[in-house]
C-alpha cells in the first residue's frame, strides 16, 4: 500500500474523530506533508516509540497508542493468564497528550483482559520502574519522550524486572504491529467503564512514600548535610517536569535547608515554555538557574529533566562563573564519592562491582581499579546495565553499587531498573555537601579527580541526517566504515577495530580475529596507538549517528588537543 492509500485509508476511517479528519483534510494538497506522515510505520524498538504528535501512522497520537498497546496486550497473554494477571503499570510525563495516551493504554489492555496500576497523575520514569518491582506487575508502560522537543512524545516499555523491554520482547511486539490493522485490531473498553469493572487501579501518595523510602536508603552520610545545611545553597529546575514534587521532598528529607527551586520552570507545561530544549545536557536550559544562582548565592545547580530520570549539574568555577559538568564527569564525581563514603560507613560489598556502558569515558575504570571495586561495560541503555546487574546479583559474582552512562543517566539501590533523577540528585546533592564541609565546590572536586586518576577527556559528536533519507545514510555510513575500516584516525595509526554486531576483534598490524563477549549491537570502535578510543554508533531514537572521543593526555591541554584532533575526523564521517 502506498503512502497516499494509506492516507485515504486513514481519513475514511471510522475510528478518527471530526477533529483528526480535519487535520488530515488539511493537508490534502501537501503531499510532502502526506508522504512524511505515511511512508512507514513509527518503528517499535527496545526503547519503545517516539515521534512527533500528529494525526500520522508515522506519528504519536492515541490510534498508533492503542495499534502497540494490543500488540504488546498480545505478548503478554502469550506468557499465559497468570502471567496477565499480574497486570501492567502505566505512567506519564507533563507532555501535551500525556495523560490521554495512559488512559488509552489502560483502555486497551482492559479489553484484553489484563489490569493496570496508573498514576493518579503526571509521574518520574523510575517510579514506574518502581512500581512494577513493588507491585509484582508482568509489565509497564510511560509516555514519555524524556528531552525531546515539545513537539514529541513516546512510548517506553518494560518488563516484569522494571527494565525496558528486552529485544526478543521488543521485536515480538513488532511483529505484532506489523501483522494488525492498525484500526481492525484493536479492542478497547472505555477507561470509566475499565475502572468500574475493576481493571484500574489508581496509584497515588502511597506509591510516592514507597518509592522515596527506598530513595532515602540510598543516603551514606546525612551527617555531613546536617553539618552544612545552615549555609549551603543549591538551585534545582525541574524543567517543567515531574521532578517538581519528589526530588524537592527528598532534598528536604535529607536535611537540606536552603533549595531554591527556579519558579518559573516548576510550572508543569509541555510546551516548555523557558527553554528552547528541556534537556539538562544543553546548558542554554540553564539560563534561568543561572541567574538565580548568582543572585542567591548558591553553591551549585542540578536541573532534572521532564521525566525525571536524567540529571545536569552547573558548578561554580573559581572566578564565581558556574560551569558544566558533563555526563561523563559528574558521573566519575558520583562514582568516586559512592565508593569512598561507603567505604568511610563501612557499607561498601566486599564483591562490590560499578557498570558503564561502552560509550562512558574510561576514567571510570580507573576509579574502580584504584579503590578495588570491578567495573563492567554493556551496551547503551539501562536495560542491558539491568540485565547484567540481575546476572551479577543471581550467581553471587558482585554486587552493583553504581551503574551509569554518558547522557547524564545514574541508576542506585535495588528498587529500579532505570536511570533514575530522584536518588540521582540525593547523592549528588550529599556529594556536594561533603565537598563543601572540605571548603571545595564541585569543580574543585572534579580536578582533584583528573589529578589523582588522570587526565581524560571526551567527546561526543551528533551528526544529525533527517528526512525520509536520512535512515539510508546512517545506514551506509555504517556500511561503508565496515567494507574500508579505517587504519588510521586524525593521523593516528588505528591498533585494534571491535564490531559489536558480530562481536569480532581485528588487529591492525597483524591480521588476527578474536572475538569479544559483547556482540549483537550496531557499534565500531577504534583503539588508537594513543590510548584514545573512537566509537561510531547510530542513535537508537533520534536521526542522528553518534560518535565518541574517549581520550586522555599527560596534561590537560594534551587531553583537549586530541578530542579537537580527532573531532575533525568525525565531523568529516557526515561527508
Amino acid at each position: 500500500m502506498s503512502y497516499r492509500d494509506t492516507y485515504e485509508k486513514w481519513l475514511a476511517s471510522p475510528a478518527l474523530s471530526a477533529e483528526e479528519k480535519a487535520e488530515l483534510q488539511s493537508i490534502a494538497n501537501d503531499e510532502k506533508e502526506i508522504e512524511s506522515r505515511f511512508f512507514a510505520p513509527l518503528e517499535f524498538g527496545t526503547a519503545g516509540l517516539r515521534g512527533t504528535m500528529c494525526v500520522g501512522l508515522h506519528n504519536m497520537n492515541r490510534h498508533v497508542i492503542r495499534h502497540a498497546t494490543q500488540a504488546f496486550a498480545e505478548v503478554i497473554l502469550a506468557e499465559g493468564p497468570e502471567a496477565a494477571k499480574k497486570g501492567v503499570a502505566v505512567c506519564h510525563d507533563c507532555r501535551n497528550h500525556g495523560r490521554e495516551f495512559a488512559e488509552e493504554v489502560c483502555a486497551v489492555m482492559a479489553a484484553n483482559g489484563i489490569p493496570t496500576r496508573i498514576f493518579e497523575s503526571l509521574r518520574p520514569t523510575p517510579e514506574v520502574s518502581f512500581a512494577i518491582r513493588e507491585y509484582g506487575c508482568i509489565a509497564g508502560v510511560n509516555v514519555t519522550a524524556s528531552h525531546n522537543p515539545k513537539e514529541y512524545n513516546g512510548y517506553k516499555v518494560y518488563w516484569a524486572d522494571g527494565a525496558q523491554l528486552p529485544p526478543d520482547h521488543a521485536a515480538a511486539i513488532a511483529a505484532r504491529m506489523e501483522a494488525n490493522d492498525v484500526f481492525d485490531s484493536v479492542k478497547r473498553m472505555d477507561y470509566q467503564e475499565a475502572i468500574d469493572k475493576g481493571f484500574v487501579t489508581i496509584m497515588g501518595e502511597e506509591t510516592d512514600e514507597k518509592f522515596l523510602q527506598n530513595v532515602m536508603g540510598q543516603a551514606t552520610d546525612k551527617a555531613v548535610v546536617a553539618k552544612v545545611a545552615d549555609k549551603f545553597k543549591m538551585v534545582y529546575t525541574p524543567f517543567h517536569g515531574t521532578g517538581y514534587k519528589l526530588i524537592p521532598e527528598a532534598l528536604r528529607r535529607l536535611g537540606m535547608k536552603h533549595v531554591i527551586c527556579v519558579p518559573e520552570q516548576m510550572v508543569l507545561d509541555g510546551n516548555f515554555p523557558t527553554v528552547v530544549s528541556p534537556n539538562p545536557e544543553n546548558p542554554e536550559g540553564f539560563a534561568l538557574a543561572v541567574e538565580l544562582a548568582k543572585k542567591e548565592g548558591a553553591d551549585f545547580i542540578l536541573g532534572s529533566d521532564p521525566d525525571a530520570d536524567r540529571i545536569g549539574i552547573m558548578v561554580k568555577g573559581s572566578d564565581g562563573n558556574y560551569i558544566v559538568l558533563t555526563g561523563n564527569q559528574t558521573g566519575v564525581l558520583l562514582l568516586d564519592y559512592v565508593i569512598n563514603a561507603k567505604k568511610r560507613m563501612g557499607t561498601l560489598p566486599e564483591n562490590a562491582v560499578a557498570l558503564k556502558t561502552i560509550v562512558t569515558t574510561e576514567m571510570a575504570r580507573k576509579v574502580c581499579e584504584v579503590n578495588g571495586v570491578q567495573m563492567f561495560d554493556t551496551f547503551t541503555g539501562f536495560k542491558f546495565m539491568a540485565e547484567k546487574k540481575n546476572a551479577l546479583e543471581s550467581t553471587g559474582e558482585g554486587k552493583v553499587i553504581f551503574s551509569y552512562e554518558e547522557s547524564y543517566g545514574y541508576m542506585l539501590g535495588d528498587y529500579v531498573r532505570d536511570k533514575d533523577a530522584v536518588t540521582a540528585t540525593l547523592v549528588a546533592t550529599e556529594m556536594a555537601a561533603y565537598y563543601y564541609d572540605r571548603g571545595m565546590t564541585l569543580y574543585d572536586a572534579i580536578q582533584e579527580l583528573y589529578a589523582k586518576y588522570g587526565q581524560y577527556a571526551e567527546k561526543t559528536l551528533n551528526l544529525v541526517m533527517p528526512g525520509l533519507d536520512g535512515l539510508q545514510k546512517m545506514a551506509k555510513l555504517m556500511a561503508d566504515l565496515r567494507q574500508t575500516s579505517p587504519t588510521e584516525i586524525a593521523g593516528v595509526a588505528v591498533r585494534e577495530q571491535k564490531d559489536y554486531k558480530d562481536g569480532s576483534v581485528v588487529e591492525v598490524a597483524t591480521g588476527k580475529r578474536g572475538e569479544m563477549e559483547l556482540k549483537g549491537s550496531n557499534v565500531l570502535r577504534y583503539e588508537l596507538s594513543d590510548g584514545t578510543s573512537v566509537i561510531v554508533r547510530p542513535s537508537g531514537t533520534e536521526p542522528k549517528v553518534k560518535v565518541y572521543i574517549l581520550t586522555k593526555g599527560e596534561t590537560r591541554a594534551e587531553a583537549d588537543a586530541n578530542v579537537a584532533k580527532y573531532a575533525i575526523w568525525a565531523e568529516g564521517l557526515k561527508g
